[in-house]
């Protein structure tokens, strides 16, 4: 058997491992794993891999096997940003549900592994944008995704760039509000993936008690005028420079603080919900108990 065979059966078992730990069974989705790449987003190895409670080590060489745990690599590790964890990612896809056909917008798309996995999974008949703040990461990404001919790659703030109305929106870094555009442009059924984080959850070294108690990933799923949401994930993930100030970064401290986050059943776009039903209020929406 070649290497590309070997590494092959050394993908679909990875898809297998992430999925287990994600506790998901979603064989679609471990399909579009067990098929994309990794090493081809990640530059030429060894690469460095997040080792937690400690930092990061390099691989021993530039074997691709390397890639195929459900680990953080870094893309630019002096900055913290990371390829992240694949079972978290596989996680919170499952509950995004992106289907063939759908119209996916991924915000922080980095160097596009995970922007490349869900268009395999919204197919040639879908159509994806992947959105990247970072200059050198969106040029990186628009390279690895030229094979993709339904997927955009746009450089911008990913709560100011324009798009089109989504059935998916796929958020890669931690907000303190979600962007009033997100909720403009999700579709009637239509999915956001909203990781919210304070400014204590992230570049320091926590437990993962204490990565729940500052970061939270909420579906949010809209129906008509309504938004449903739920918590599903705790988080820790590189800021969202487009969905944080500092005024709602101290509401969100506060909220985690007082904790209920799991309780959490609705987004509101108005100001009239009462105080006791929020768990965390910000200008003209809230994310409330019922």
């Amino acid at each position: 058997m070649d290497r590309q065979g070997e590494l092959s059966i050394i993908r679909a078992a990875y898809a297998k491992q992430i999925l287990a730990a994600a506790r998901v069974d979603d064989d679609r989705l471990g399909a579009a794993f067990s098929a994309i790449r990794r090493e081809d987003f990640l530059g030429p190895g060894p690469w460095p891999v997040l080792r937690w409670f400690r930092d990061y080590a390099l691989t021993p060489d530039t074997d691709p096997v390397y890639l195929y745990t459900d680990d953080v690599v870094g893309i630019l590790p002096e900055r913290h940003i990371n390829n992240g964890q694949p079972s978290l990612h596989a996680h919170l896809m499952h509950r995004a549900s992106p289907a063939t056909g759908e119209r996916v917008v991924h915000v922080g798309t980095g160097t596009g592994y995970y922007t490349a996995i869900l268009a395999h999974l919204a197919g040639p008949s879908g159509r994806v944008t992947g959105i990247e703040h970072d200059p050198e990461l969106a040029v990186r990404a628009k390279v690895n995704l030229a094979p993709w001919p339904h997927v955009e790659i746009i450089e911008g703030d990913g709560a100011q760039v324009s798009f089109g109305e989504a059935d998916v929106i796929y958020v890669n870094a931690g907000c303190t509000r979600p962007a009033q555009s997100w909720l403009d442009r999700l579709a009637d059924g239509g999915r956001l993936i909203l990781p919210m984080t304070s400014d204590q959850g992230f570049g320091a070294r926590r437990s993962p008690e204490q990565i729940a108690s500052a970061g939270a990933v909420f579906r949010i799923e809209r129906r008509g005028h309504d938004y449903f949401a739920r918590w599903i994930s705790g988080v820790a993930i590189f800021p969202c420079a487009g969905s944080r100030d500092e005024v709602s970064e101290r509401a969100l401290a506060e909220a985690f603080a007082k904790q209920g986050w799991q309780q959490v059943t609705r987004l509101y776009r108005d100001q009239q919900i009462p105080e006791d039903r929020c768990w965390l209020r910000g200008s003209g929406w809230c994310l409330a108990y019922s």
